[in-house]
């Protein structure tokens, strides 16, 4: 699985023109699941997102998790962080897993990060999204639960 996941001062996602979901200070996380991801590679992203030290302590180092600042998270699904552009100009998505498969991953994700006690919004799976946010310093980390980029 592949997420990019942005420190935000708020997130909001909407369909069709409403507003689906919205969160205050916390975390972004676009999320997709490829060919061959299992239940391990939810885990692995669930546990990065949950723990990862990317907010400010008291001295402004980044020391602190989203779970240390009380945070929320929003996960919203995007099968294009799977686009492979290595070959003309238009992304190849073939190693996307399958929808039923990726939403069944991504419910996961989201289940696991949940269990953390850490709150969680989300987009609509499919569903075309309009996405905004206020990224907070700018930071924006990149995950892979298969340890390549």
């Amino acid at each position: 699985m592949r997420a990019v996941v942005q420190r935000v001062s708020r997130a909001q996602v909407s369909v069709n023109g409403t507003p689906r979901a919205r969160i205050g200070r916390g975390l972004l996380v676009l999320v997709g699941a490829e060919e061959g991801d299992t239940d391990e590679d939810a885990a692995f992203i669930a546990r990065k997102v949950s723990y990862l030290r990317i907010f400010e302590d008291e001295a402004g180092k980044m020391n602190l998790s989203v779970k240390d600042i009380g945070g929320s998270v929003l996960v919203v699904s995007q099968f294009t962080l799977l686009g492979d552009c290595r070959k003309g100009n238009r992304p190849s998505f073939t190693s996307s897993a399958p929808p039923d498969v990726a939403a069944q991953l991504i419910d996961k994700t989201c289940d696991l990060i949940r269990s953390e006690g850490l709150t969680v919004e989300t987009g609509v799976f499919g569903a075309m999204m309009d996405v905004e946010l206020i990224n907070a310093g700018p930071v924006t980390i990149v995950l892979n639960s298969k340890g390549t980029t």
